[in-house]
């Protein structure tokens, strides 16, 4: 069995950032009172409110 030599400093800058905006909804989810509005998560995640930035929760067909 050959072993790899893999550079263990190296992420995945991709799954940094999903793991940050997590991070970011957890914190914004624990500190209300209430269910988020859609547009509280739009503004957690970064995401310009109206129809032409949202992204919509469920997938449309």
């Amino acid at each position: 069995m050959r072993q790899q030599n893999l550079d263990l400093r190296v992420h995945d800058r991709v799954a940094l950032d999903e793991i940050e905006l997590y991070a970011e909804m957890l914190s914004a989810v624990a500190a209300a009172e209430r269910p988020l509005t859609i547009a509280e998560i739009d503004m957690v995640l970064g995401v310009r409110s109206g129809e032409a930035g949202r992204r919509e929760l469920t997938p449309q067909d």
